[in-house]
């Protein structure tokens, strides 16, 4: 169904997401005028408009100015009060990408946020494809990648709780009767290097990436069912299949006789295992934005670190659950740096928070509509969302 807004008035907010009184944001010059409203969306679920410096910013000092504006969306979800579930949600496949409107819709969701970096490239034939981690009702579908400024998201749906931390990732394939095995290096992400294995899942799409290497496809018991000296099949329900190129593409034919056994873990950044449940989700960010209450978001330079949309997942100490958008490259509202992004998670009350994919991706849907403004003047197809789905 399509949700509509409360018929009530708006009203000045006076509290961040934690509870306590609000502060104004660190942005720009102290003393800059500064309004905040809100709605109520539903029970326990509240949307706060913050509006930060009221002159627009000349086009040639955006990404300096110190005098703004910037306009900042807050989703604010209290899961004790709130009857709904936060999860994430892909669209029809992994492979394609859907706009942030179109994937709350789908799912009937009283709102969401676009979530994690994905190909992108409107010349790949997967664009919809996470860079990193993505978890679906308890499915990797998407491993985390080892690059430092990856940060992960997770979601325990059954009690509405969100995680912020790096997740690690490992995997094999072995057969039982030789007890030959290959490492699995790749999930639903097409294995374009010389020596690399990749498992694919029906998630992915209605087809296997094609091209030169090998193909194994195996049922929900992991028992071979045929083997391609190409790669690119349909999987039917319950089928997944491994895909190999170069020197691994004979050794993926050889072991693949019989039943095999797929095996994975995923862990923590303290080494401790993840436990995959129906529940969980997950999606990828780049950089920690708090950690326990304290910024951690690093030094760094180059356009990444400059001032653009922003979006952020974030929890406060209270248990609230909040996500953000920050407009950015405009002169109605400048965007921020990674610096300034950490520094307003910090003021809206958030203990962990995480930055999710930005720029010209930086979208929020809510009660039907778009809230914020994107920086591309309208939504940009994106591979993920962050809903709450009531």
């Amino acid at each position: 169904m399509i949700h509509s807004l409360v018929a009530a008035a708006l009203v000045a907010s006076t509290l961040v997401p934690g509870g306590t009184p609000a502060k104004d944001l660190p942005l720009g010059d102290s003393g800059l005028a500064e309004t905040r409203t809100t709605q109520t969306l539903a029970r326990g679920v509240t949307l706060t408009s913050i509006v930060r410096g009221d002159e627009p910013a000349p086009a040639g000092e955006i990404g300096t100015t110190t005098r703004g504006p910037w306009r900042v969306q807050v989703l604010t979800i209290d899961p004790h009060r709130a009857k709904g579930r936060l999860k994430t949600t892909y669209g029809p496949d992994l492979a394609r990408t859907e706009t942030v409107t179109d994937l709350v819709a789908a799912e009937g969701a009283l709102a969401g946020v676009n979530a994690s970096f994905f190909t992108f490239t409107a010349s790949q034939l997967y664009p919809g494809t996470p860079v990193g981690l993505g978890i679906h009702r308890g499915k990797l579908l998407s491993e985390p990648t080892t690059d430092p400024a990856e940060a992960d998201l997770v979601i325990d749906s059954a009690r509405n709780r969100m995680a912020v931390g790096k997740l690690s990732w490992a995997a094999t394939v072995r057969n039982p009767r030789t007890r030959a095995e290959l490492p699995i290096t790749l999930v639903n992400d097409p294995p374009a290097a010389t020596r690399a294995v990749a498992s694919f899942t029906p998630e992915f799409g209605a087809q296997t990436p094609s091209g030169e290497g090998a193909e194994a496809v195996l049922d929900r018991r992991g028992c071979v069912v045929r083997t391609a000296a190409t790669r690119g099949t349909a999987l039917t329900t319950g089928q997944t299949s491994l895909q190999a190129t170069g020197a691994q593409a004979t050794a993926l034919v050889a072991l693949a006789r019989g039943c095999l056994r797929v095996e994975q873990t995923v862990t923590d950044a303290a080494g401790e295992r993840v436990v995959l449940r129906p529940g969980t989700y997950g999606v990828n960010g780049r950089y920690q934005l708090t950690r326990a209450g304290e910024v951690v978001v690093p030094d760094g330079s180059g356009s990444f670190f400059e001032r653009n949309p922003r979006t952020i997942a974030g929890t406060t100490r209270a248990g609230k659950i909040v996500l953000a958008t920050i407009d950015g490259r405009m002169t109605t509202s400048v965007g921020t740096t990674m610096d300034e992004t950490a520094a307003v998670a910090d003021a809206l009350g958030l203990r962990d928070a995480i930055n999710l994919d930005g720029g010209g991706s930086t979208t929020m849907v809510a009660a039907g509509r778009l809230i914020n403004q994107p920086s591309g003047g309208a939504q940009r197809p994106v591979g993920d969302a962050v809903i709450w789905d009531d």
